[in-house]
């Protein structure tokens, strides 16, 4: 892969250009040292907004007050998920001789977005998926703050740095286990949110495993697990009801994985005997569920740590990889019907 690196800041003589006047009438209005029209002021200040321009003394200003702090952006905290990674990048940012802010963006108060995190307190930051909208993270790449994203990739014109994990891989693989040592096919996808990359890609991977193996695609076996335990457990109850038949489940991660086996406990089947069941992630609690998980194992530790050795090689080199991808591994246990536990 290519490296990724800070933009260059827009200049005074940028938005002269982009506002039809001189640098000089730029000046006058950034310095207020002399009355200009108020329709020339108007252009100006958009020419301002639509480049990001910050004035001199504010980008030196923004070089000058280093904190030799990172900032780690995240949807939420809570969920199995997010400790491995909180260690991952803790372990990273102390290696390093980093100090770490965390901020969850789950609840925002109402009225305009507020910056907890960003070029005022931090020298960088690392953004989790739906974390930060297009227009947060389009200004923090045209003032050259350093960003490098997890688990989703670089928006279209800005060349932000990403690392995640080769989610189609192992969803093919995973189904594909299912197809071929087991039989299945009546495979129910309880898929993971609709604006996540890694549900993107995880039903891709399942899609291409029922195609390869000859099974044709069936919607009515695609329902939502929105990664979270109890809106599996809601999907399962609801497509029970409608009498839809399975004879497997490929969640879009385990803890959906595990809502959807307590439902069908609760339904009376038995499991893997009646429906097989997979999940994605290896998180902890795969191994302990009864019966124990076939799953994927992603390195969730391993992408937070890598991640934050990039976000510093931004932070003090100016570049960093472009975009990094992780392998995945099918982890055998016996809740797809195998007698016996290990790696693919």
């Amino acid at each position: 892969m290519g490296k990724a690196g800070l933009r260059k800041r827009s200049t005074i003589s940028d938005v002269a250009a982009l506002a039809g006047l001189s640098a000089a009438t730029v000046s006058r209005f950034i310095n207020k040292s002399a009355p200009i029209s108020p329709e020339k002021a108007a252009r100006i200040a958009a020419a301002i907004r639509e480049l990001h321009y910050l004035p001199h003394s504010a980008a030196q200003g923004l070089a000058r007050n280093k904190t030799h702090t990172i900032g780690l952006l995240l949807p939420m905290i809570s969920g199995q998920f997010f400790a491995p990674l909180l260690r991952g990048v803790e372990q990273a940012a102390t290696e390093k001789g980093y100090p770490l802010l965390v901020h969850s963006t789950q609840i925002r108060p109402q009225g305009p977005f507020k910056k907890v995190l960003a070029e005022n307190n931090t020298d960088g930051l690392l953004v989790f998926a739906a974390s930060l909208d297009h227009a947060e993270l389009s200004r923090l790449h045209a003032i050259g703050f350093p960003v490098v994203l997890l688990h989703q990739s670089s928006p279209a014109g800005l060349s932000l740095p990403y690392i995640t994990v080769d989610n189609l891989h192992g969803a093919r693989c995973l189904v594909d286990h299912l197809i071929k040592v087991h039989g299945c096919k009546r495979i129910l996808h309880l898929r993971g949110p609709e604006d996540h990359e890694d549900a993107h890609w995880r039903e891709m991977g399942y899609r291409e495993a029922l195609q390869a193996n000859r099974i044709p695609f069936d919607p009515e076996l695609i329902a939502p697990g929105g990664f979270n335990t109890e809106i599996s457990r809601h999907t399962m109850r609801a497509i029970i009801q409608r009498g839809i038949s399975f004879d497997a489940i490929f969640a879009g991660d385990d803890e959906s994985a595990s809502g959807a086996m307590m439902e069908l406990r609760q339904a009376g089947f038995r499991i893997p005997e009646a429906v097989a069941v997979v999940g994605f992630d290896d998180l902890d609690l795969a191994s302990h569920l009864n019966p124990p998980l076939t799953t994927v194992h992603s390195p969730i530790e391993q992408v937070a740590f890598q991640a934050v050795l990039q976000l510093i090689s931004l932070i003090e080199k100016g570049q960093a990889e472009t975009a990094t991808i992780l392998p995945t591994k099918l982890v055998i246990r016996k809740s797809c019907g195998c007698q016996f536990e290990g790696g693919d």
